[in-house]
């Protein structure tokens, strides 16, 4: 008999082998990642139909999914649809038109198996688990989870109720209120993956055999769905909530709330919690905090497309080994690169290695890795690996001339095409580069402390640099996997500039008698990551100084401020400032009682928009979108609000 022609639309491309298997692959066109768009769900909704007639006439033993995609599985839906989807005259019916077409899969007679290899998140994890059986390839590039709920949503394809049926009712939940992006080996432990592979290419011969042998995952062991029966749920949702609340405000962001919700309600059947997820998610994906939360992770990726083609960066050189050097040195070998540090001597470099080697021991799972990364990290006192570097990093004190020493000794030892780069947090540009023979070679590359958990990097570019040098501090931000925002030389620059009207006037109000913690408390009832004044013991009270002297704002002699500096209580980086604190906690009294702590966060954080507002207008960013994304991601400021300016535009700040 001869097997079936191949069928080819957009995003798909089907055919069957001599044996009745059918290979389907997606390749969304034009695109380096694979998305279910809904012309894509419409494809594979005929593509089904035929699957279920030549299963019926014996002509299809079972199928294989495959992606064509380098990158990945399926990414998730495709994003970029999500305002036109959020219309409540839409997206029901297009929810419930995908659900439908996810159960015919899962109730196609044959074997449906799908093979992944790196990201399989969102809608292509839901797509996945309405298959029969999964293989994953078992490599660091794999990444499989629900990262939903950091777009405000939840998964609305089924994925709710399958993962559930899957991996159990708490695990589960755990990835969905998460986000959490799990290795395959974890997946696998989860029983969300069936099967693993060392290679990409084995998924086809692996795929073969789950079709043949008719393999068919099986659900979540009894002991596991017990957690989700009607005498316990409601105990396990109120744990859940307990945990979020931790991390999240209902008000700020109903999403993960919606959830458990829907889960207390069906969380012990399966296809009731699918059936539930129509009526929970439409109302979430329309709602400000999602669209804020979309609007944010446009602005995020469009900071990917600065990187220059052709740019690689094997090897940096940082010169000084404090906290910020040594931690920015750890960070490029951490992402691969070689990296020598400089200092004075082996004493100041030690405990920079040290952090590193947390640092490493955190991010990697085998000793080896760790090993490994150790190796490119190396301590330089004489600096001899500046002549080498393709990027050197100055990361000491806050002093003009000390950084004009620095790069005078080291301007003429570099080599062509390398990037000089200062990691200075308020000082212009100019005045730094005025020693050098050529400014037009220095860049601010600004980054934030802990280096390890804060994305942004602030490309500064002078008055001297030319757009390529600028191109070049973007891209290597990029390899490292950080965001660049280029701002102008300027006092402060954007995030300092924005975040000292803020922290100073906490302060102030904490010098005339207000509780700190009543302040801190209402500036995360806005919805900060933390208060300004916890903030300002993280940051450092002497950083502080110098940044808010930097910007014409000196701390007055004779206050709390000042003296704490004077008796070395500078933070937590020395265990005491404002707060006394232990194991990286400050130790806060009660918070006093107050009518509308929300409103009086709004009155805190009004400083930090109102001088975003003017930066914006000085042309220190090119426009708001870029204020509102450095800002969130040099400060946290709430990502729910969508920046500064969008807050202040919609009222909200």
């Amino acid at each position: 008999m001869i097997a079936p022609q191949a069928t080819d639309t957009k995003h798909w491309r089907f055919h069957t082998d001599v044996e009745k298997i059918g290979w389907l692959t997606i390749d969304t066109p034009g695109a380096s990642v694979n998305t279910l768009s809904r012309e894509a769900i419409m494809e594979l909704e005929t593509l089904v139909a035929r699957f279920e007639d030549l299963a019926s006439s014996g002509e299809l033993i079972g199928v294989v999914l495959l992606s064509g995609k380098d990158s990945g599985f399926i990414a998730g839906a495709d994003i970029s649809e999500f305002d036109a989807m959020s219309d409540f005259s839409v997206l029901p019916e297009a929810l419930k038109r995908t659900h439908a077409l996810f159960s015919r899969i899962e109730g196609l007679r044959i074997p449906v198996v799908a093979g992944v290899h790196g990201f399989c998140l969102g809608g292509g994890l839901e797509l996945a688990l309405a298959c029969h059986y999964r293989i994953a390839v078992n490599d660091d590039k794999t990444r499989i989870g629900f990262p939903e709920v950091n777009l405000g949503i939840f998964p609305g394809f089924g994925g709710t109720g399958r993962s559930i049926r899957q991996a159990g009712p708490v695990d589960a939940m755990q990835i969905m209120l998460t986000g959490k992006m799990l290795r395959p080996g974890a997946a696998r432990g989860l029983n969300l993956v069936d099967k693993l592979v060392r290679h990409r290419d084995m998924l086809r011969w692996e795929g073969r055999k789950a079709v043949l042998q008719k393999r068919k995952s099986s659900e979540a062991p009894l002991a596991k769905k017990a957690l989700a029966l009607p005498l316990v749920r409601e105990a396990v949702a109120n744990q859940m909530r307990k945990q979020v609340a931790k991390k999240a405000r209902r008000e700020h962001y109903p999403a993960p709330y919606a959830l458990i919700d829907l889960f207390e309600q069906h969380g012990d059947d399966w296809r009731a919690m699918i059936r539930g997820e129509v009526d929970a998610f439409v109302p979430l994906m329309g709602s400000p905090t999602a669209t804020n939360l979309r609007r944010v992770f446009f602005l995020s990726e469009g900071l990917k497309k600065q990187k220059v083609r052709g740019e690689r960066f094997a090897r940096v050189h940082v010169i000084g080994a404090g906290v910020m050097g040594g931690d920015i040195a750890a960070w490029c070998a951490y992402r691969g690169m070689a990296v020598t540090l400089q200092d004075l001597d082996m004493d100041r470099i030690k405990p920079a290695l040290d952090r590193a080697k947390k640092l490493f021991k955190k991010r990697y799972k085998k000793k080896h890795e760790v090993d490994a990364a150790m190796l490119r990290l190396t301590a330089d006192p004489k600096g001899t690996g500046v002549a080498r570097a393709d990027v050197i990093i100055e990361a000491v004190v806050e002093k003009l001339e000390v950084k004009q020493s620095i790069f005078k000794g080291v301007e003429g030892k570099i080599k062509d095409g390398a990037i000089l780069a200062t990691n200075t947090s308020s000082i212009e540009l100019e005045r730094i580069a005025e020693a050098l023979d050529k400014p037009e070679r220095l860049i601010g590359l600004h980054f934030f402390n802990p280096v390890a958990q804060l994305p942004l990097v602030e490309v500064i570019r002078s008055r001297f640099n030319s757009d390529e040098a600028i191109g070049k501090g973007a891209s290597f931000a990029l390899a490292i996997g950080k965001s660049p925002v280029v701002v102008k030389s300027a006092p402060g620059f954007l995030v300092n500039r924005v975040l000292m009207p803020y922290m100073l006037g906490a302060v102030e109000r904490v010098e005339k008698g207000e509780s700190k913690e009543l302040l801190d408390a209402a500036a995360v009832a806005f919805g900060m990551p933390m208060g300004p004044i916890e903030l300002m013991d993280t940051v450092g009270l002497d950083v502080g100084k110098s940044v808010a002297s930097e910007l014409g704002h000196p701390v007055p002699e004779g206050s709390r401020f000042a003296q704490l500096i004077a008796e070395g209580k500078l933070g937590r980086k020395t265990g005491e400032g404002f707060y006394r604190w232990e194991k990286g906690k400050p130790i806060k009294g009660e918070t006093p009682n107050h009518p509308d702590l929300a409103a009086l966060g709004k009155e805190l954080v009004r400083p930090l928009v109102d001088t975003t507002e003017v930066v914006v207008g000085e042309g220190v960013v090119a426009n708001a979108d870029l204020a509102d994304i450095g800002v969130i991601l040099g400060t946290g400021f709430a990502p729910f609000l969508g920046g500064p300016m969008r807050a202040r535009a919609d009222g909200r700040a």
